[in-house]
């Protein structure tokens, strides 16, 4: 059973006369680096990276004094009104408009507070592998704010789209607030109304929670609980450290778009030539221009096939395996959903039994994960290494992995756009 709760967040103040809180926005913290950071705060030092990003680079702990000091940044912005805490408990509708590939969509979201559970246990699964990365960044940062400064991402089925229908309905004319950031325009509604919220709890009861983005601030909210439990005894029910803030979306939003991420092995050079003579592998010449036209140009071999580029070669190529089952005998442990995923097959077989034993002496290459399909040839032509662009993951292959009980390989999906940071913060302490 998932059980979300509605929230008093602090934000940014706003009125009617000022709603555009752009120069406040920023993009995830865990993309970010001191160039970022510098170049935000530069165009508004009320940015919120100023809380939300403390200690570069946030993949390990800090100095004690850096989450200090923003947790004084947040209480000070509290005091002088730079933010205010909402009086009433709220469901927050969250919509981004953006443009990819010249079509225009708008995706409808929404934030509230997630009872946190082991993954697996209950209604909350992770839908891909993760590396894994120390969370004591995070960890402190919570300490400190007591509070969750930025959302993890959950999706549910709904293919009638009841919830975001129902939500809409109960809409203010007007949002909170507004905010351009990367060329998406962010929209934050607050949804008060009782008997609306007790639906959307009702609605979303029975649904599983796949997370789609931030496996580890999860984790984190977690260890949090655990640590507060450590500190003052058992919480009660409903408790907000129980729980984590969460941004929802339905699987089957018209504004849910999943990009592909490319692959990239630096000094391996795998030519057409070498594959066409190895026989569980099909090779084609594959009649695409330019690297962004090759994930479409994929579409007509299947789900399985990847593109490939290197310098020995002449343009792109297409490889698959000549047989859809092919990982059948290789990985019989995995579900038929895993194992017919175009991912699946070049991680699990291209890499790992051709790649590793016949051009890397046994040892496993250096991966680079790349969202852009240009910057992945850069890439390839600068390291002398293989590229392989990838399609994107459907939303029928995620679904059909995650309710096998799987989880899809690492980058197996980029959620477009990144949600923006400074919408909302969830307190902890009350």
């Amino acid at each position: 059973m998932s059980t979300i709760q509605p929230f008093r967040a602090v934000r940014y103040a706003t009125n009617p006369a000022a709603r555009d809180i752009s120069a406040l926005l920023a993009p995830p913290y865990d993309i970010l680096d001191q160039a970022d950071k510098d170049r935000l705060l530069h165009g508004d030092p009320r940015n919120f990276v100023k809380i939300d990003l403390p200690h570069i680079p946030p993949k390990s702990a800090g100095p004690p004094e850096c989450y200090e000091q923003a947790a004084r940044q947040l209480s000070a912005w509290l005091a002088d009104g730079t933010m205010v805490r909402d009086q009433a408990p709220a469901l927050y509708v969250y919509h981004q408009s953006y443009t990819s590939g010249g079509e225009r969509y708008v995706r409808k979201m929404f934030f509230a507070r997630l009872r946190i559970e082991p993954f697996g246990t209950g209604s909350v699964f992770p839908h891909e592998r993760t590396f894994g990365g120390p969370k004591e960044d995070r960890l402190r940062l919570t300490q400190a704010t007591r509070a969750n400064l930025s959302p993890i991402f959950g999706l549910y089925e709904d293919a009638p789209n009841t919830v975001a229908t129902r939500l809409e309905q109960a809409l203010p004319e007007e949002p909170l607030a507004v905010g351009t950031l990367d060329e998406v325009e962010n929209r934050l509604w607050a949804v008060t109304a009782p008997e609306t919220i007790a639906e959307v709890q009702r609605l979303l009861a029975d649904k599983a929670i796949y997370i789609a983005d931030g496996h580890h601030r999860y984790g984190t909210a977690g260890m949090y609980r655990d640590w507060l439990i450590e500190q003052q005894g058992p919480l009660p029910e409903d408790h907000p450290a129980n729980f984590v803030l969460s941004v929802f979306c339905a699987m089957e939003d018209p504004g849910l778009l999943i990009l592909p991420t490319h692959r990239v092995l630096p000094g391996v050079s795998l030519t057409a030539e070498t594959l066409k003579h190895h026989e569980p592998v099909e090779v084609a010449h594959l009649l695409a221009d330019q690297a962004a036209d090759v994930p479409a140009a994929l579409g007509k071999f299947g789900p399985q096939a990847a593109g490939m580029w290197n310098t020995r070669d002449k343009g792109f190529y297409m490889v698959r395996p000549l047989r859809p089952d092919l990982l059948d005998e290789f990985e019989p442990d995995h579900c038929e959903a895993w194992r017919r995923l175009g991912l699946t097959f070049l991680h699990a077989y291209l890499i790992d039994r051709f790649i590793v034993p016949q051009l890397c002496d046994g040892k496993a290459p250096e991966i680079r994960y790349v969202k852009d399909a240009d910057d992945a040839i850069r890439t390839a032509k600068a390291t002398s290494g293989t590229a392989f662009l990838m399609q994107p993951t459907t939303m029928e292959e995620l679904r059909a992995v995650c309710q096998a009980g799987e989880v899809m390989p690492q980058k197996s999906t980029y959620f477009y756009p990144k949600l923006a940071s400074g919408l909302v913060i969830n307190p902890l302490d009350e």
